[in-house]
């Protein structure tokens, strides 16, 4: 064997041994022995509200959390009219400097209980507006309110803002 054999023999040997050697700490590394963290943002509690209009039963601005479904939000006006178009909804998102109006009662389809918190209508004039209504059939604009017994101009002029009529 030549001299020029000996040396490249070792040098193969040596390379043999560095590549296991460095395939050994490298597997060792690698190894799924070591277990694996996966993290994920946690989810952000979405408040906000809509504002509920067309074929609800009570149109308005209502609160809505993260969790609720199309139909809690649809529920919680009131629910549909049945004149309901379920195929075109639309959302609409405002811009943050613009302001929303305030929620107005609808005079045609309020309980008693919601014509109460409109302010100098208490129990007896909540059930003079649900009796007009059932005897005229409905409002059709918010000045007829004066025509129920018990309610003056004074009275319309402090809840007009607050109140509508739906069709």
């Amino acid at each position: 064997m030549t001299r020029a054999d000996k040396y490249g023999a070792l040098i193969i040997i040596f390379l043999i041994v560095i590549i296991a050697i460095g395939g050994t700490i490298f597997w060792s590394k690698y190894t799924g022995s070591q277990s694996i963290e996966i993290s994920l943002p946690s989810e952000q509690e979405w408040q906000g509200g809509f504002y509920m209009s067309g074929a609800i039963n009570n149109p308005g601005f209502y609160p809505v959390k993260a969790q609720d479904s199309l139909q809690d939000i649809i529920q919680s006006a009131g629910g549909a009219t049945s004149t309901a178009d379920f195929a075109s909804l639309k959302i609409y998102l405002p811009q943050i400097d613009k302001r929303t109006e305030p929620q107005k009662i609808d005079l045609n389809r309020a309980e008693a209980w919601l014509l109460e918190a409109l302010p100098g209508i208490g129990e007896v004039r909540a059930q003079a507006i649900i009796d007009y209504r059932c005897q005229h059939e409905a409002f059709y604009n918010i000045n007829e309110l004066t025509r129920v017994e018990g309610i003056g101009i004074t009275t319309y002029e402090q809840i007009k803002y607050m109140i509508t009529v739906a069709d």
